[in-house]
């Protein structure tokens, strides 16, 4: 009886002694678990406090983008600037009152061409009867001559005209605007091009494109085109013609994609550096190349600098590494990858894929971002899609979602500043009604990203001056923007 009782005894403590280890152990990945999310808070935080862009914020950032704008326009070598805006020569712009005819149009890109037909009914109607057709470029030609590159745009261009003649009915006002030939070049997405002065350089190509316009107009002529082509341009101008067109109180066009640039409408005279090549008055448009602008007081945070150094180009492109949809899922991820080594947030090893730089893509941010699931399983699927981490909690998804919203709020908001800045150099925001037009993905399909901009421009104006900025999506449509500048009456006519 005894040796029963005793044995109880053991029994009783050993089995007392093993729930106090399991409540022991209970309490310690209790408390550090408490200790890994209070780190991951603590990085959030510094993060959020260091990207915010509060109205005073940006009005300095606005006020410093409207110095370096008026320094690059200066004649003076001396001035300081983070710019370097160039002067487009496509005056005058197209209004959508009298336009009526016609017109075709060509994007050069990285290894294709896009041509594109339209009528455009004029009294600021829609395209009609659009037609594209995009042309890959064979490798010989790429590597070619100068003259085999236009001459096979030329004869590709020719054929196309063939198959979309113009309408036997139209009675064009200027048979000189007709023959015109919208040329664009795709620098702001597919960074193609690089455009300094008049001298343009196509990246992928061994052909000379300072002579383009030249032997785009031999090759036409050789193949029996009436068409011309009188200036090669960014592509963002044609998206500027294209809201003149539809606005005539549109002064200036913004692209917000995988890269991001802006032109605007301003006056001969606020351009003494072109003084020799430009008319005494009258309007030009400016391509701002915005997405190099730099400032003291943009709001850097040390992830952004990292990315900066690891960039291709560090110490360029400041801005568009702040607002551009190339560069905002990676700022969010060198984030998790920090939380994720410091505070596990994906459990004790970091998933190998999160150290995979710019496997973040925007579209997939933008998804987990505007997740409204009560349990974020749109985050959840997404991390497991592209990061291939299949255990996830809901805090570990909370924490993700924000710091989507941190990175978007922030992109948007300078953008928005930028926007501001464009229409307060131009002296119009107390008393003009103003047109900003926006295109590219992460304005139109990212549904939070247009709020936030939209709401920072607000914020900047208050009540008073708000209705005096419009911005709003480009109409014309992808691939459209030559077609505006075909219509654009010639310099001299």
């Amino acid at each position: 009886m005894m040796k029963q009782q005793v044995t109880l005894a053991v029994v009783t403590t050993t089995a007392a002694t093993v729930l106090a280890v399991v409540a022991l152990l209970k309490q310690y990945w209790k408390a550090k678990q408490d200790q890994q999310w209070g780190k991951c808070q603590r990085i959030m935080r510094k993060f959020a406090r260091e990207c915010a862009t509060p109205v005073p914020k940006l009005w300095q950032v606005a006020n410093a983008m409207v110095s370096d704008m008026g320094a690059s326009l200066s004649s003076s070598d001396e001035a300081e600037t983070s710019l370097n805006m160039v002067v487009s020569y496509v005056n005058p712009l197209p209004t959508g009152i009298h336009k009526k005819g016609m017109y075709y149009g060509v994007t050069m890109r990285q290894t294709s061409f896009l041509m594109v037909c339209g009528w455009l009914a004029g009294k600021f109607e829609p395209i009609c009867d659009l037609r594209v057709e995009n042309v890959s470029i064979p490798p010989n030609v790429m590597v070619g001559t100068s003259e085999e590159l236009h001459d096979f745009i030329a004869s590709e261009i020719a054929k196309f005209v063939s198959a979309h003649p113009e309408h036997q009915d139209e009675t064009p006002e200027s048979p000189e605007n007709d023959k015109k030939l919208g040329f664009t070049l795709s620098s702001a997405e597919d960074r193609s091009t690089a455009i300094s002065g008049s001298a343009i350089k196509l990246k992928n190509f061994s052909a000379d494109a300072t002579e383009m316009v030249t032997g785009l107009n031999q090759a036409l002529e050789k193949h029996g085109s009436k068409l011309r082509v009188h200036a090669l341009v960014a592509d963002i101008v044609g998206h500027l013609a294209g809201g003149r067109y539809y606005d005539k109180d549109c002064v200036a066009a913004i692209t917000l994609g995988s890269g991001t640039n802006a032109a605007y409408i301003d006056t001969a005279q606020s351009a003494p550096r072109w003084n020799d090549s430009l008319p005494k008055k009258g309007e030009i448009v400016i391509g701002m190349e915005w997405g190099n602008f730099n400032s003291c007081h943009l709001p850097i945070t040390q992830y952004d600098s990292s990315l900066d150094v690891a960039s291709s180009n560090p110490g360029s492109q400041i801005f568009e590494k702040l607002i551009s949809e190339m560069y905002l899922g990676e700022i969010v991820r060198r984030v998790l990858v920090r939380m994720a080594q410091e505070a596990a947030l994906f459990g004790k090893t970091v998933p190998p894929k999160l150290l995979i730089p710019f496997l973040l893509r925007s579209p997939d941010m933008a998804a987990m971002h505007q997740d409204t699931s009560e349990d974020r399983e749109v985050v959840h699927e997404k991390l497991k899609e592209v990061f291939g981490i299949t255990k996830s909690t809901v805090m570990a998804r909370e924490i993700v979602a924000e710091l989507c919203d941190i990175v978007t709020e922030r992109g948007a908001r300078l953008a928005g500043a930028g926007t501001v800045a464009i229409v307060k150099k131009l002296g119009r925001i107390a008393n003009r009604r103003s047109v900003v037009i926006m295109e590219g993905e992460l304005y139109e399909d990212y549904r939070i990203f247009r709020n936030y901009l939209h709401s920072g421009v607000w914020e900047m104006l208050g009540n008073e001056l708000s209705d005096n900025i419009v911005v709003e999506q480009s109409r014309g449509g992808s691939g459209t923007e030559p077609l505006f500048l075909a219509a654009s009456p010639n310099p001299d006519s």
